[in-house]
């Protein structure tokens, strides 16, 4: 009797402490299902929903990523406009037409010094050291010189998309294209003096009176020739193209000149036999442009022709210089765009991530008043029969049951 009373006193204290460990277990972990076999539909909801938290953080770490990698290119943006600006300044002194020639070689230095700076950015890298303008060859350094002294490129446009949030991707590269890829001139056309011109004319460009025919004659490859010959009633010019005269007219000086939809002052004086290539815009890279112009600044202006010859590429290399500052502020808004988007997306992974939580929660969690209560009653309980055990076994009537 004595031996089947303490048997069953040790069995519900088992029990009870059993129960404890369970409460114990669920306060620390703050969970009230940690198996599949307590409540399988109410696990399996948790583990779906807890997987895809998982999920939700590894795109925020690739948030993070991006996010510092963009900031290093906005930067690098950022400096870049400010040194175009300054090759900007530059180039406008040196057209003023009051220059001497060690001002001019003055300029040249500079425009060099120019170059080299924007050859530094262009290879700037991210705080991991990869390149951030090398496309999908982050490794190598994309802009390096041959051995002709010409910077060249040797990233790609390669792209790649990351996943910032279950339904949105973002870019995760940029592209050296930035520094290589305008047109030259003003987009559509670039003139350019015969070198054996001997008069002071020169060619700008006015801008553009029909897009269509603009954009038609730049995607074509037949150049437009300007030719000057003396006429009856003084000098004149012929257009040719394709071996067609296509306009002619009298060529005095500030008069404007319709070509390829596009609209070009004559400044200056040409002579009879001094003529203008217009040709289609092509690429042109920010360094060969600089280097054409340090090149010419560097060259002795000892005539009136050759001081025309040299606003001529001055004028052209401003207005290709316009193009690279154009690409500049696309390249720069499109990598707010991405940056706000990934903004955007960590918030909307915030709130999805805390219903996410609640949802674990309301699934698995504990709660932890009544689980608290539970164990405080559950403890008190197995004192309380401990203490009772212990006074029965001290009974004396006890001993002799």
């Amino acid at each position: 009797m004595s031996a089947s009373l303490f048997t069953n006193f040790s069995a519900s204290i088992g029990l009870q402490e059993a129960q404890i460990n369970v409460l114990e277990q669920q306060i620390a972990s703050g969970y009230a299902v940690q198996a599949p076999s307590q409540n399988p539909a109410a696990y399996e909801t948790a583990t779906i929903a807890q997987n895809q938290i998982g999920a939700l953080a590894n795109q925020n770490a690739t948030q993070a990523s991006i996010q510092t990698k963009l900031a290093s290119v906005t930067n690098a943006y950022g400096s870049v406009s400010t040194l175009y600006n300054n090759i900007q300044s530059v180039i406008e002194q040196a057209l003023n037409g009051t220059t001497s020639p060690q001002q001019l070689q003055t300029f040249s230095t500079q425009i060099q010094s120019f170059s080299q700076q924007l050859v530094g950015l262009a290879n700037s890298t991210a705080p991991d050291g990869s390149y951030l303008f090398g496309g999908s060859r982050s490794t190598l350094t994309p802009f390096q010189t041959n051995g002709s002294g010409q910077v060249v490129y040797l990233g790609d446009s390669g792209q790649s998309q990351a996943a910032i949030t279950p339904t949105t991707t973002t870019g995760t590269l940029a592209s050296g294209s930035v520094f290589v890829s305008a047109l030259a001139g003003n987009g559509y056309a670039i003139a350019t003096a015969g070198a054996a011109n001997a008069g002071t004319g020169t060619l700008l460009s006015e801008g553009v009176v029909q897009a269509q025919t603009a954009a038609s004659f730049q995607a074509g490859t037949a150049p437009i020739t300007l030719s000057f010959a003396t006429g009856a009633n003084g000098l004149t010019y012929t257009a040719m193209q394709n071996g067609t005269a296509i306009a002619t007219g009298a060529a005095t000086d500030g008069s404007t000149i319709q070509l390829a939809g596009q609209n070009f002052q004559l400044n200056g004086t040409p002579v009879a036999g001094d003529s203008f290539t217009i040709s289609p815009s092509r690429p042109q890279s920010a360094f060969d442009m600089l280097q054409g112009l340090s090149t010419s600044l560097s060259t002795a202006v000892n005539s009136s022709a050759s001081k025309a010859q040299l606003t001529q590429t001055l004028s052209n290399g401003l207005a290709t210089l316009a193009q690279y500052q154009q690409t500049l502020l696309t390249a720069q808004a499109q990598n707010g765009v991405t940056l706000q988007a990934i903004s955007n997306a960590g918030s909307s992974n915030a709130n999805q991530s805390t219903a996410l939580q609640l949802t674990v929660q309301n699934a698995v969690g504990t709660d932890m008043p009544a689980a608290m209560t539970q164990l405080n009653q559950t403890i008190t309980a197995v004192q309380a029969a401990a203490k009772a055990f212990s006074a029965v076994q001290n009974l004396s009537l006890f001993q002799y049951i």
